[in-house]
C-alpha cells in the first residue's frame, strides 16, 4: 500500500482569506496542523479518523503516512511526525532513547485488533494451531501436506522488520524464534493481502480490516488443537480469539497541546464508532 497522505483545508479558511478587507497578498495558517506517521495496521483507521476530524474543524490539516510502526516510532524520536502509530508496544530501549531525549511519551491504547492468519481462498485447509504457524514462519514446515492440505510448497509472507505486526507475530505465536530466511518480506500489509490472494501456496498474516474476499482467513488454536477460533471483532473484544492486539497512539506530553484536541475526538464515541466501522474494536 502507499503511504497515503491527507490534507484539507477548511472552506471558511479560503473564504476568509478572500473576504474584504484582506489585501490578497495575506497568508493564513491553518488552526491546527498535525503529523501523524507510523503502523499500516492503524492507517487506514487514522485517515477515516483524520478525515472526519478535518470536516468539522474548518482549518485543521492533518497528514497520515503509513510505513511501519518501527518508522513512525523513530520519527517521533527524531520530531518528524506528532503521533506515532502503533500495532506494537515501546521496547525499553525505545523507552530509554525517548527518556535520553527528555520526552514525556503518552501512550494512548485507542482500539483493539485481532491479527489474522490468510491463504488463497483455493487452499482446503481451514485451521492451524499456534505451533504449526511457528512451524511454517521458521522453515521447519515448507509443504502443505504436512497440515493436512494439498501437496504443494508453502510461500510463506511476512511484514517487514520494522513493522510492530512483525514483532507481535514474532513474539506472541512464533514464540519469539526467528523468521526463516525463506519467508518473503512485504512492504505494506495491502501487499501481503494482494499476493496471497494471487498464490495458491501462500501465507500471511494481516490487521483484520485488512482482510477481503480476495483470501481466506484461517481458525487458531492455542491450546494444541482442542479448539479452534475464527479472527472477529467479537472475539478480539471478548478475548476469546487468541491473537489479540492493543493498537496505539505515542506522542511527546510536552507538546500534548498541539494534539489533544484530535486524540480526544478518536476516544469520543464518534471516534470509536469510527474504530468500530473499519473493523477492529473500541476501546469503549
Amino acid at each position: 500500500m502507499k503511504n497515503i497522505q491527507i490534507y484539507l483545508i477548511g472552506l471558511s479558511l479560503l473564504a476568509a482569506s478572500c473576504g474584504g478587507g484582506n489585501t490578497g497578498n495575506e497568508t493564513k495558517t491553518p488552526a491546527m496542523s498535525i503529523s501523524i506517521k507510523g503502523s499500516d495496521t492503524v492507517l487506514p483507521l487514522s485517515q477515516k479518523e483524520a478525515e472526519d476530524f478535518m470536516n468539522g474543524i474548518p482549518g485543521a490539516a492533518i497528514t497520515v503516512v503509513g510505513g511501519g510502526s518501527g518508522t513512525g516510532i523513530t520519527a517521533l524520536m527524531d520530531g518528524t511526525t506528532d503521533i506515532c502509530m502503533s500495532s506494537r508496544d515501546l521496547k525499553a530501549g525505545e523507552r530509554l532513547k525517548f527518556t535520553e531525549k527528555q520526552m514525556d511519551i503518552k501512550e494512548i491504547t485507542i482500539g483493539y485488533d485481532a491479527l489474522t492468519v490468510i491463504v488463497h481462498p483455493s487452499n482446503k485447509v481451514e485451521q492451524l494451531t499456534r505451533e504449526q504457524l511457528e512451524g511454517v514462519f521458521t522453515g521447519a514446515i515448507t509443504n502443505w501436506k504436512e497440515l493436512g492440505g494439498d501437496d504443494m510448497p508453502i510461500v510463506a509472507y511476512s511484514r517487514e522488520s520494522s513493522s510492530g505486526t512483525y514483532e507481535f507475530f514474532k513474539e506472541h505465536v512464533m514464540d519469539k524464534k526467528n523468521y526463516a530466511s525463506s519467508v518473503l518480506n512485504m512492504p505494506a500489509t495491502g501487499a501481503i493481502v494482494q499476493s496471497i490472494g494471487q498464490t495458491k501456496g501462500a501465507i500471511g498474516y494481516i490487521g483484520l480490516a485488512y482482510a477481503t474476499s480476495s483470501v481466506k482467513s484461517l481458525k487458531v488454536s492455542y491450546d494444541q488443537g482442542k479448539s479452534f477460533v475464527a479472527p472477529s471483532i467479537a472475539g478480539a473484544k471478548d478475548k476469546t480469539y487468541p491473537i489479540a492486539r492493543p493498537l496505539y497512539y505515542f506522542y511527546d506530553g510536552k507538546k500534548e497541546s498541539s494534539v489533544k484536541g484530535f486524540v480526544d475526538y478518536v476516544m469520543s464515541p464518534e471516534g470509536q464508532k469510527i474504530v468500530a466501522d473499519i473493523g477492529y474494536v473500541p476501546v469503549q
